[in-house]
């Protein structure tokens, strides 16, 4: 009875196309947004901060870039871990290489290189779709990964081939504990959520729709597939490229090449997949759960065995984690293509319609 639009009367059109149309909606966002500023800070622990939130952060801000290329504009891509590394490496050298470079311009530079690679290996989405595509992108990942290993420049010459950031400042604050790291990862995530949410709702969001629907047809009614693709491309590395810098600079502090490998562009597809394709919703929830769920396995499933009499070694969770995924993502593709974003607005319009039948 709660959630109930009776009544909301809409006046204009700029009140029907609100990004939150329902008052409820618009208050429990608020009020989530509130609570994720100044109640997580309040009552979570350093652990908390270092093995879920900010990595559900960061990887959510990537899920929501790969949504956008993905679910959106129907590209699919495996190169995402690829578009993640050239956004903290660009970012690391500039931020060392420029004197008295700010950590948020070092991070959004790392994002606009992002963009030229993703434009760059988006081009063959011009001829190609489908798996072809989802090969022309492989090689973004294969020869990234190569370049990073190999070229010293991006290392700074460092002989370990790894490189490290520290003391993180933003206009003369430090960036150093949990909380801090946080809240700095969280505003980033707020800022992309908003400009994504607004974009996919713009005209360009209606094109990349469009193309993913059906690209000839749109192409007949005069959308230009040139420049809808690319567009998607552009916008979907930037984001990433930023969360690659986010993941090197606040998550690991210290990375190599292999932080970004062809398992992360998979996780990240996994994650659209569970979570929703075409859903900016969609990209918390697969983040959430895909975060979670090795941790919630590497607890209960010692503990079942330690109940049974079985020791469950660490590489068998690992395995049993794959299993799960792999069984997750065949069931959403059958049952619900549209991933845990479904299912939650299912569960809000039954809300709606409550205790009535649907």
């Amino acid at each position: 009875m709660f959630y109930r639009e009776n009544g909301q009367f809409k006046t204009s059109y700029r009140k029907d196309q609100q990004i939150f149309p329902i008052t409820q909606d618009r208050w429990m966002i608020l009020a989530l947004v509130a609570f994720a500023f100044i109640g997580i800070p309040a009552v979570v622990d350093e652990y908390l901060f270092r093995a879920i939130l900010i990595p559900f952060l960061i990887l959510s801000l990537a899920a929501l870039g790969v949504n956008i290329l993905v679910g959106y504009c129907g590209q699919i891509s495996l190169g995402s871990g690829a578009f993640m590394a050239v956004g903290a490496y660009m970012a690391y050298n500039t931020y060392i290489r420029i004197d008295g470079m700010p950590l948020i311009l070092a991070l959004l530079s790392g994002g606009f290189f992002a963009t030229l690679v993703g434009i760059v290996f988006g081009i063959p989405s011009l001829r190609v779709k489908g798996l072809y595509l989802a090969v022309a992108t492989l090689a973004a990942q294969f020869f990234c990964d190569w370049s990073f290993l190999r070229l010293g420049w991006f290392t700074n010459y460092n002989a370990s081939g790894s490189v490290s950031v520290s003391n993180l400042q933003v206009m003369g604050l430090s960036i150093a504990t949990p909380i801090e790291k946080y809240l700095f990862c969280l505003c980033f995530l707020v800022v992309f959520g908003l400009l994504a949410k607004n974009l996919v709702r713009s005209a360009i969001g209606r094109e990349w729709m469009a193309i993913r629907d059906m690209d000839v047809a749109a192409a007949v009614i005069g959308i230009r597939p040139v420049y809808a693709k690319l567009s998607a491309f552009a916008v979907s590395s930037f984001i990433v490229g930023v969360a690659g810098g986010l993941w090197g600079f606040v998550h690991l502090g210290s990375w190599e090449p292999a932080a970004f490998s062809i398992d992360r562009s998979f996780q990240l597809l996994f994650m659209v997949i569970i979570g929703g394709m075409g859903s900016i919703m969609g990209s918390f929830f697969g983040a959430a759960f895909i975060v979670i769920l090795p941790i919630v396995l590497s607890q209960v499933l010692p503990a079942m065995g330690h109940l049974l009499g079985i020791t469950i070694s660490t590489a068998a969770v690992a395995h049993v984690e794959s299993m799960i995924f792999g069984a997750l993502i065949v069931w959403f593709l059958i049952v619900e293509p549209h991933g845990l974003a479904k299912l939650w607005s299912i569960a809000k319009q039954k809300l709606r319609l409550w205790p009535f039948p649907h």
